[in-house]
């Protein structure tokens, strides 16, 4: 669905945030923004943008100019209002537009869907607006095919980030750590997640007794001789345990409930949004796990049991009942931060051990 897809964020911030807020788009790996270049100060950037501006590399023209511009993608702003907005799109952009933007008032999906379908044959993008991560999701499936680009309209780097996820562009570099102990901690009330969607082999949720180092769960999509492959499943761990959600905040695993959203990863680090059809709390034998990547140690406190499995630094699968000291495995760690109602808070002093 996402192949080739263009999120293009306009942010709604004011000048002494804007800087700040087209740097941290950039580090999520956003590359087109809504916004005029002259804003863009820093030099450094590789950041393009689209406007009605000459100095854009998406240029929006006005209704009277057609021309092409060299080194140039060229565009215009079209309003949809009836059937005959939808003829006077395509006949303009047979005429040799790289783009289109869509604006619809009241009814989105069938004029869209009726731009797609005569527009999809020929080489001019479509993009529309979104202002929040629903509709994007929603702009990028209609017809199975979806528009090209959403223009987003926000000033959440969070919203922004559970959209890549959304939309199957998100990217977390997994790291491999050792495992330095493993013990024992008797009865617990650990939390099974089972999500609406199926999981494949090497996906998991990220589940950590910290913020910063969470362990790749694989979910139960093996089964075993005494048990059947349930795919939709993450036993995830104890119920103090975080686990990261598609906006890049964090819950415990107790918060989770039917309709929430987990993040889902595979062995790669590629991240997916999956909703939670429902959740059990139920009192287990647990085990301790530690592990270290550099000079960070982390741990997670899961169930005693053989269909609970780790992802290796190979691909692997291993159970927590084979896991040894010494083995590796992959986890998500990164420097401590603070947080606050499970949202990061980069200059708070924190320890946790």
């Amino acid at each position: 669905m996402t192949q080739n897809k263009l999120l293009i964020v306009q942010p709604k911030v004011g000048k002494n945030q804007f800087t700040k807020f087209v740097n941290q788009l950039e580090s999520e790996g956003v590359s087109l923004i809504y916004a005029d270049p002259k804003n863009i100060t820093n030099k450094k950037s590789k950041i393009q943008t689209i406007y009605p501006s000459i100095n854009s590399k998406y240029v929006i023209l006005d209704n009277k100019s057609t021309s092409k511009i060299k080194g140039k993608k060229i565009g215009k702003k079209f309003k949809v209002l009836s059937n005959k907005d939808i003829e006077n799109i395509y006949e303009s952009a047979k005429k040799g537009l790289d783009f289109v933007i869509i604006e619809v008032k009241d009814w989105k999906i069938i004029p869209l869907e009726n731009i797609i379908a005569k527009l999809h044959k020929i080489h001019t993008k479509i993009f529309t607006v979104a202002r929040n991560s629903i509709e994007v999701r929603k702009m990028f499936s209609i017809l199975d095919i979806g528009v090209d680009g959403v223009i987003f309209q926000t000033n959440s780097i969070n919203d922004v980030k559970e959209t890549l996820v959304n939309m199957g562009s998100k990217q977390f570099e997994l790291k491999t750590a050792k495992i330095m102990d493993i013990k024992e901690v008797g009865d617990g009330e650990r939390v099974c997640v089972d999500t609406a969607s199926m999981l494949h082999k090497g996906e998991g949720m990220l589940v950590g007794s910290r913020a910063n180092f969470m362990f790749l769960v694989h979910n139960e999509s093996v089964g075993s001789s005494f048990t059947s492959p349930r795919p939709f499943r993450v036993n995830a761990g104890a119920v103090h345990c975080y686990t990261l959600s598609p906006d890049g905040t964090t819950k415990y695993l107790s918060e989770l409930e039917t309709g929430s959203d987990v993040l889902v990863l595979d062995s790669k680090g590629k991240a997916r949004r999956a909703a939670i059809g429902r959740c059990k709390i139920e009192r287990r034998p647990m085990l301790l796990i530690k592990a270290k990547v550099g000079d960070e140690l982390g741990g997670i406190i899961a169930q005693d049991a053989e269909t609970i499995r780790f992802v290796k630094s190979n691909g692997h699968l291993v159970s927590v009942t084979h896991l040894k000291k010494g083995d590796s495995v992959l986890v998500f760690s990164k420097s401590a931060t603070g947080r606050h109602f499970g949202m990061e808070v980069s200059d708070e002093y924190i320890l946790e051990k």
